[in-house]
């Protein structure tokens, strides 16, 4: 068959069936392989209807430019797009994506600009204000926001869910995949509880991002939210693409165990993926131990290509420097936990606290920070150091109550995360928390982190 352009290739990925890592689960495991798009992922989908619907719509004109804020993915998509109907581009990217995706942008002719990932998205340096910006200044210019534009869903909606409910003659029980911008699982989802409502969308999160919990509660808790390394799921905004009706269960995954699957698909199954790929098959894998009866049937999308994460995921320095190798063992804030008293019990303070008895309180326990609690929730934290400060600025502050003077609350860190991970998250003299298996919070500060270190 012969195509007027790469553009209409997309679509038409292959089903393939595992056959090793899914050792002792009952029914049957299909992933679908993305990467067989022109652009080696999914995003090429959205990508293209993003770019029609804007057309028909007047929004994006001839020699226009395309802005973007992307994981790299949906920005090769556009690239394509782009090419093939005359448009430039300009791509917004956090700094912690691989050198691998920036290069693949700029090899096909677009323009990349590299923003902090560190810093909220209402950040002027995010990339998300950075391509709104751009957007604004760069006349006959087009944002097509692949989180809250649904025509993101919608192509997913259209090709990805009829090709599965095609291909599998329509026994799929189960779906699973990663969830960033939501677009893949609730446009899919959506296509296959229409034609069977009894069919289970299973959603993988990260730690780090707020999907699961505000699912399974309704409450978007910004203590859920910080630094990760995998690349493409998770967030710390709630898209409009993510239509949490259509996800049955979220299951989140550490950044380690995404790793380590990865790495696994491609030498046990001959599947060169990418990180989330690792990501959406652990958690996917983890539900159907558990859940999957015989004769059911789970289709589990794999986003993209591993060309993407050579110098990451699958370099072997990268992964012996985060605690990733499978055959070796790191110290991670469990270790440092689980080192504890039996009896140990997280020294708070609550905000009707006085403040000078909470200065009484870490003299008398020797401890620089301290969590701020109601209602059984950390809302703040106070400091030694900008206590002072504030105190030597106004000395009537000392007979305030704790809420007068707290700072932000301490972040929450992953329970498997890695020394290199916790140290990158102590700022200053702040320390970071954590909850063990049983749900109690500990602290861990500078201190843990050096003791382990040279422990």
């Amino acid at each position: 068959m012969i195509y007027n352009s790469i553009i209409d290739t997309i679509g038409n990925t292959p089903l393939v069936r595992l056959n090793k890592l899914n050792a002792g689960i009952k029914g049957e495991i299909l992933v679908k392989v993305e990467y067989f798009n022109p652009g080696n992922s999914m995003k090429d989908r959205m990508a293209i209807k993003m770019v029609e619907d804007a057309e028909k719509a007047g929004l994006l004109k001839p020699g226009g430019t395309i802005i973007e804020g992307t994981s790299g993915n949906t920005g090769m998509g556009l690239a394509l797009a782009a090419i093939a109907k005359g448009y430039t581009c300009i791509f917004t990217m956090a700094d912690k994506q691989s050198k691998e995706k920036i290069d693949i942008l700029r090899a096909v002719g677009a323009e990349v600009v590299v923003c902090p990932t560190n810093v909220s998205p209402e950040d002027p340096r995010s990339y998300y204000s950075v391509a709104k910006k751009l957007n604004k200044d760069i006349p006959n210019s087009f944002y097509p926001n692949q989180y809250d534009n649904l025509s993101n869903w919608k192509a997913h909606y259209e090709t990805t869910g009829p090709e599965i409910w095609r291909d599998t003659d329509g026994k799929v029980t189960h779906f699973a995949a990663g969830v960033g911008t939501g677009g893949s699982m609730s446009g899919t989802s959506k296509f296959l509880k229409e034609q069977n409502k009894s069919i289970v969308s299973v959603g993988i999160d990260t730690y780090g991002s707020v999907f699961k919990k505000y699912k399974e509660t309704g409450i978007f808790d910004e203590n859920e939210i910080y630094p990760y390394l995998t690349e493409g799921i998770g967030e710390d905004i709630l898209p409009k693409n993510v239509d949490f009706d259509m996800i049955d269960h979220f299951i989140k995954v550490t950044d380690k165990d995404a790793a380590v699957m990865t790495r696994k698909l491609s030498r046990e199954e001959g599947l060169f993926v990418g990180w989330s790929c690792g990501s959406a098959v652990h958690g996917a894998l983890e539900y159907a131990r558990e859940f999957l009866k015989e004769g059911d049937q789970m289709v589990i999308l794999l986003p993209d290509h591993g060309t993407r994460y050579l110098g990451k995921i699958y370099n072997d320095d990268w992964m012996r420097n985060h605690g990733f190798l499978e055959d070796k063992t790191y110290t991670t804030a469990r270790n440092i936990i689980t080192a504890r008293p039996t009896a140990y019990n997280l020294l708070v303070v609550y905000r009707d606290t006085l403040v000078k008895e909470a200065i009484s309180i870490m003299n008398e326990s020797s401890v620089s920070q301290i969590p701020v609690v109601e209602d059984g929730n950390v809302v703040g934290s106070i400091t030694d150091t900008k206590l002072l400060h504030k105190i030597i600025q106004n000395p009537s502050l000392k007979d305030a109550t704790v809420s007068e003077v707290m700072e932000d609350s301490m972040k929450f860190v992953a329970l498997d995360s890695t020394l290199d991970v916790l140290s990158s998250m102590v700022e200053k003299e702040k320390a970071v928390l954590v909850r063990d298996d049983a749900h109690q919070i500990h602290i861990i500060t500078k201190h843990d982190i050096l003791a382990a270190i040279t422990g």
